[in-house]
């Protein structure tokens, strides 16, 4: 017997209405894994992110985290213990970012002291200098804004993170600046990441296993490369191929001698 994993994901089902978004689903996933979730638009990959911090509840079936039944806390309790960023961020207008960033160890009673260190070495983590806390959101770019949007999912000293779509809406170089970034920072406070995206490079790039949704079911799972070479499956060694022949495209479309 290996040891329990901090997410654990049981026979999951999950239904809106005559749409079966989840059919079955288990998926365990170690202390300190970068996970990337794939699939076609509809295969059920935010869904199943979004079972474990019982955003969307499941239906059927278990869910785990640390070894407890997520439905054994009450749900705002069990998400102040699990990160979560996604794509629109979604931080406060009227609050600056480190009250933004305050939020949840307000919620859990910390005092100022702690708050006020907490956010100072949260804004260092995720390279933004400590004048950034006493500014408000819209005077922040786009990268900046989802880097306040990762230090606020850290702030309750969480293990575990669940992003959805986080660097999706970033221009190219600040997405691979802060996929970088990101990648880094799990390693360094030994993080657990599950993170949906549809770029297929970003999930090659950052994580170490890669779990392709098809459908509603899980079709592949594990290292880009070992998938790459074992597939069955034609949409998934078409999916994982994707990066391979894009690179390819560009090289050629580079190579070409101008006019």
């Amino acid at each position: 017997m290996g040891p329990t994993p901090i997410i654990d994901i049981v026979d999951v089902e999950k239904r809106y209405g005559a749409h079966a978004a989840l059919a079955g689903v288990s998926l365990s996933i170690a202390a300190g894994e970068f996970v990337a979730l794939v699939g076609a638009s509809g295969s059920g990959k935010t869904t199943l992110l979004k079972t474990i911090n019982r955003l969307a509840p499941a239906d059927a079936g278990v869910v785990r985290v640390a070894g407890e039944d997520a439905r054994a806390a009450a749900p705002h309790e069990l998400r102040r213990r699990i990160g979560y960023v996604f794509q629109e961020v979604g931080l406060f207008p009227h609050m600056t970012v480190a009250e933004n960033i305050a939020i949840t160890p307000k919620l859990l009673g910390w005092d100022k002291a702690r708050i006020d260190a907490r956010v100072t070495e949260l804004l260092s983590l995720v390279a933004l200098p400590p004048e950034t806390g006493a500014r408000l959101p819209a005077a922040l770019s786009g990268g900046q804004r989802q880097r306040v949007g990762v230090a606020r999912a850290l702030a309750a000293e969480s293990s575990i993170m669940l992003m959805d779509e986080p660097f999706g809406a970033l221009d190219p170089l600040t997405r691979d600046a802060l996929g970088t970034d990101y990648r880094a920072l799990h390693d360094r406070l030994a993080l657990t990441t599950v993170m949906v995206t549809h770029d297929m490079a970003e999930a090659v790039l950052l994580a170490d296993r890669i779990v392709v949704l098809k459908a509603g079911h899980i079709v592949a799972d594990g290292a880009a490369a070992h998938l790459l070479a074992s597939a069955e499956d034609p949409d998934v060694r078409l999916l994982l191929d994707a990066p391979r022949r894009q690179a390819e495209r560009l090289s050629a479309r580079l190579s070409e001698t101008p006019a």
